[in-house]
């Protein structure tokens, strides 16, 4: 166990120094200002972070993949479809409604829509597109139809909000398509497919292990502007820069952070164990071991969470507050920081992890985790390079998504299908909360610098977590425009070698 432990830590260690090295070597130059205290801060929480993201990994490896596989599969092999659409929908609005980037999305709509009502929608559209791709796997639907027609109703909608005065909702909405589909969450419902599709078989049922986090993350974007059309009221966006101070979450604020992630973090995880272990006396009758596998599994899982959203909270949030205030004042500098850091803070997300060892079993090694990590990280680079400059300029978001999903949806018509679902898959799981806790608080120093704040704010520094959640799609499936490339040369070199052999080359075996 110390072994598999020490090589999670080994490439959460890989993961992080990327990130916090930029940070260090930008401290030394003339484009930011952090204090000693920053620093030494934010370097205590990089090492915090490392030990949280190993500690998950092998948490996931242990308890949250294996649940969601014995979930997935023991529920499809009972055969009672109403009994797995049933689950399913109270798993999936249960975890909605206990993820913490959904609170905090509901507090900066609050004047527009109660926080309730909000949470509990989204919990609910979260739920019932969980339920819709469970019978996508039963029935073997096309993934890419089904995609195809939902972002040509959310850009009708997104259009519509527009010509009705409400655009300020449009970038809100589209992120809460993504902080939605939280680390707890991702490895279960990744797994829970992956169950699903094993148990019901077919020879696409690696293609249709894919998808869940896809259309998960559709719900609560649908689900929101269905409330933003018909609310009243203005949406108002106070700034306060002192919630973004180290101060804030040190000295006697640090113990009460703390209890606050740890209980954030045990609803979550409650809420699976509950579903899990009615299901045990159920339908899974898992061994012994397994059942002390898994609650291992779980205590390492809550460990890795508490410490990595303490060290998020604490040292990342504020720095990337900082850093984007300081970069805004060089326009220049802004843009090619952001598609530099992120290059590499897709590698500090714990879900990526867990997505591209997945990917690699199901495809059997046709698609490497290494790949799909340059992939990532490449989509994530420029989606917040283009962010960056989107800030700057001013425009509205809708003018990077439609172009955007029109050239993601236009090469799933010649791509392999697994390759759709899994880069729309990529596009849930790259919006993780460090993109939430660092990349949207650089996003919204950047703003506060540049415009005035408030309405700005939620214009221009808000929507890059969709920006993050978009581009995978188009560079994962340029991966897999590549390989079907590759592969037709391939074969048509060998097919002119062999018409090109003498006859006294080919052996007769007959």
């Amino acid at each position: 166990m110390f072994k598999i432990l020490f090589e999670k830590l080994k490439e959460a260690f890989a993961s992080v120094l990327p990130v916090a090295l930029i940070v260090l070597l930008l401290s030394f130059t003339p484009l930011v200002n952090f204090s000693t205290k920053e620093l030494v801060v934010f370097a205590v929480c990089a090492v915090f972070l490392v030990a949280g993201i190993g500690l998950f990994n092998l948490g996931a490896d242990l308890a949250m993949t294996p649940m969601g596989e014995h979930m997935g599969s023991g529920l499809a092999k009972s055969r009672q479809l109403l009994l797995l659409v049933s689950v399913c929908f109270m798993m999936g609005m249960l975890i909605t409604i206990a993820e913490p980037d959904l609170s905090v999305l509901a507090e900066q709509v609050k004047n527009a829509v109660e926080p309730l009502l909000l949470i509990g929608t989204v919990g609910v559209g979260v739920g019932i597109f969980l339920l819709l791709s469970i019978v996508k796997i039963v029935w073997k639907k096309d993934l890419s139809s089904i995609i195809i027609f939902l972002y040509m109703v959310l850009f009708m909608l997104g259009m519509l909000m527009i010509s009705l005065g409400k655009d300020v909702f449009v970038p809100l909405a589209f992120d809460s398509g993504g902080v939605t589909t939280g680390p707890i969450t991702v490895p279960f419902i990744m797994a829970l497919g992956v169950g699903v599709a094993g148990a019901i078989g077919g020879k696409d049922a690696n293609e249709n292990s894919f998808g869940l986090i896809a259309l998960c993350s559709v719900g609560p974007i649908l689900a929101l502007m269905g409330l933003v059309m018909f609310s009243k009221g203005d949406l108002t966006y106070e700034l306060s820069p002192q919630s973004y101070s180290i101060d804030a979450s040190l000295g006697v604020n640090f113990v009460p952070t703390v209890l606050t992630v740890a209980k954030d973090v045990m609803i979550a995880l409650g809420l699976i164990i509950v579903f899990f272990l009615i299901l045990q006396f159920v339908v899974l009758k898992l061994s012994k071991a397994k059942l002390v596998q898994i609650a291992f599994g779980i205590c390492y899982t809550f460990a890795g969470l508490v410490i990595f959203l303490t060290a998020v909270t604490v040292g990342f949030m504020p720095i990337g507050f900082q850093l984007g205030c300081e970069l805004a004042k060089m326009p220049k500098a802004l843009v090619v920081a952001g598609f530099v850091i992120g290059l590499v803070v897709v590698l500090a997300e714990p879900a990526v992890h867990v997505l591209n060892k997945q990917v690699e079993e199901i495809t059997g090694g046709l698609v490497t985790k290494r790949s799909m990590l340059i992939a990532l990280s490449v989509g994530v680079g420029v989606s917040i390079g283009l962010s960056m400059l989107r800030i700057i300029v001013g425009f509205p978001l809708i003018y990077y998504l439609i172009p955007g999903y029109f050239v993601s949806l236009g090469l799933s018509f010649f791509v392999p299908k697994l390759y759709t679902a899994i880069a729309f898959d990529s596009g849930g799981v790259a919006s993780g909360p460090l993109t939430s806790s660092f990349i949207l608080p650089l996003s919204i120093g950047a703003c506060s610098v540049i415009h005035d704040g408030g309405g700005s704010i939620l214009s221009y520094a808000f929507g890059i977590v969709a920006m993050v959640a978009m581009t995978p799609l188009i560079t994962i499936q340029i991966l897999g425009f590549k390989a079907i490339v590759s592969r037709t040369l391939r074969n048509r070199m060998m097919m002119r070698r062999i018409q090109d052999a003498d006859d006294e080359q080919i052996i007769d075996f007959v």
